[in-house]
């Protein structure tokens, strides 16, 4: 029997895990909003929402399932040491999934980048 690898990325599953990223960095996207904040754990940490104004319980579950198959395949992407916090909004449905998987890679790159550009410029 063969074992299918694990995945590199932790779920959050606890209310105060989902706070500390909302006060976090955060970027916008059509489909979805992603907050990230730098946590002390070695591994990368990622948690899915959806708010209940979004659609009934078939939407928003067909919803996170989406968001869900983009992160693990930008699971290359995300930085260990960071939480991330994926809202789904009510366009990723329509949203074709190439653009969906693309967007979320540059929402990554533009969190990072930003912190990067940020920290350069204190020193």
């Amino acid at each position: 029997m063969s074992r299918t690898p694990e995945s590199p990325l932790r779920r959050l599953r606890v209310r105060a895990q989902f706070k500390k990223a909302a006060r976090g960095m955060k970027v916008s996207r059509r489909g979805f909003v992603l907050q990230a904040v730098s946590v002390d754990a070695p591994d990368t940490g990622i948690g899915y929402t959806v708010t209940k104004k979004t659609g009934n319980a078939p939407e928003r579950s067909r919803i996170k399932r989406r968001l869900r198959a983009a992160a693990k395949a930008c699971a290359g992407t995300f930085i260990p040491g960071h939480d991330y916090v994926l809202i789904g909004r009510r366009e990723s449905l329509s949203e074709p999934f190439g653009s969906l998987v693309s967007g979320l890679e540059t929402s990554i790159e533009r969190i990072h980048g930003s912190r990067a550009r940020r920290d350069s410029s204190e020193r």
